[in-house]
This record gives C-alpha cells, sequence and structure tokens, in this order.
C-alpha cells in the first residue's frame, strides 16, 4: 500500500467485524429450500453476500416462481436474528483493528454496511464493538442506493467530515470493494479463506490495493499509517 497517511478509516460490517455470514446464508439458504429452490452452500454465498436482500427479488424469482416481498424478508430477518443472537461471534483481531483506526484518526471511524442498520447496531452490541464507532454506523438500506455503489461510503464520510478520497476503507466482498473505490477511497481486502471468503485475487481485481488475512494483519497494517492533518 503506497498511501499511507488518511483522515478516518471506514468498516464494513459482515464479514469484516463479525462473523455473521454463514449463520446469515443458512437461514436464507433454509428459506430458499422451502421456496423449492435447492440452492448450495457455495451458490449461495456467490449470489447473495454482499448484496441487499431485496434487489437480488429477480433471481430468486427466476428459481422459485415466488416474487418475495415485505413479509418474507421480514420473516427472514427475524429467524436470521434469532439464530444471531444465539451464535454470533466477532471475527478475530476486529476489534483491535478498529481500536487501531481510532487512535490513529483521532476517533475518526464509522461503519458502512449493506446491511439493514438494526442489524448492524445488534451485531456489533452482541460482539461487544459498538462502543468503537459511538453511534456512527450507516446503512447502504437508508440511501438511494445500496452497495456495489458507493452512497453509503459518501454518506459516512460526510458525517466524520472528511474527504472520501482521504477515507480508508476495509472490506471483504466485491461489491463492497466496487462500493469503496467508487467513493473514491483506498480499499483493503480481507479474504480469510473461509467458505463465505471472497478469494484474493477477486479483491484486487475489484479495486483493493492490497488484501490481508486477518483483522489482526489489518490492524497492523493501519497502526503503521498516519492521521492527514488539514
Amino acid at each position: 500500500m503506497n498511501r499511507t497517511t488518511f483522515a478516518g478509516a471506514l468498516f464494513d460490517c459482515d464479514g469484516v467485524l463479525v462473523d455473521s455470514e454463514p449463520l446469515t446464508n443458512g437461514v436464507l439458504r433454509e428459506m430458499l429450500h422451502e421456496l423449492g429452490w435447492q440452492i448450495s452452500e457455495a451458490e449461495c454465498v456467490r449470489i447473495f453476500i454482499g448484496r441487499a436482500l431485496k434487489d437480488q427479488w429477480p433471481v430468486i424469482l427466476e428459481h422459485t416462481g415466488v416474487r418475495i416481498d415485505d413479509r418474507w424478508i421480514g420473516e427472514f430477518r427475524e429467524r436470521r436474528d434469532a439464530e444471531l443472537r444465539q451464535h454470533l461471534v466477532a471475527i478475530p483481531g476486529a476489534y483491535g483493528a478498529v481500536a487501531a483506526a481510532a487512535r490513529v484518526f483521532g476517533g475518526n471511524v464509522a461503519c458502512a454496511t449493506g446491511a439493514d442498520l438494526a442489524k448492524a447496531t445488534m451485531q456489533l452490541e452482541i460482539t461487544g464493538i459498538a462502543p468503537l464507532f459511538a453511534g456512527r454506523v450507516f446503512s447502504g438500506m437508508d440511501q438511494p442506493r445500496s452497495k456495489p455503489a458507493p452512497d453509503v461510503y459518501l454518506a459516512a464520510a460526510v458525517a466524520l467530515g472528511i474527504h472520501p478520497a482521504d477515507a480508508l476503507v476495509v472490506e471483504d466482498t466485491v461489491s463492497g470493494v466496487t462500493a469503496g473505490v467508487a467513493a473514491g477511497a483506498t480499499v483493503i481486502g480481507v479474504s480469510t479463506g473461509g467458505p463465505a471468503s471472497t478469494s484474493p485475487g477477486e479483491l484486487l481485481a475489484a479495486g483493493a490495493v492490497r488484501v490481508c488475512g486477518s483483522m489482526s494483519e489489518v490492524a497492523e497494517l493501519i497502526a503503521e499509517c498516519e492521521p492527514l492533518r488539514s
């Protein structure tokens, strides 16, 4: 990573801070099976991770003949949240990475997720990471467009009072990296090698300047950065 001076850091949530994606996709697969689509774990990850479920109704309609609606999505969220409350844990090293960014950038850190705000807030509270963000959590669902559009990263940067081009973004999916790059930020990819993990090559192809194998490695990288002086 050539640049090491930034005004703040913006973190994705699912797969970066919390290990939610296997749980969430397990519930989604179960509900898609109930609709008659015997989707595999790998296919579910490929199609749905990093994207807003409400925007994926055409592919569900194609495979099931069912046009999902707000009621179906509401049931999914209830079942998903119950699973998360019981089994969710933080990604190893996530707390340390956010804490390092808060120290380096004078508290200029935010969480910018494609998931709904209630889910992101709940997950950060369950895992004990929420206090580091002091309420600076933003959802793409509250913006005109969700990831891979840059809207949520632009909104987070505005809220921090920094220029998007001076932000360091941490992401684990192609759509998230694409969103960060489109916002003009410098993006670090995270690829842990798990079943829901995007390959380093895909993240680099999407525009990540570097891919780390763990959040502990991200923390080390951030600790070497310096705050941008105005």
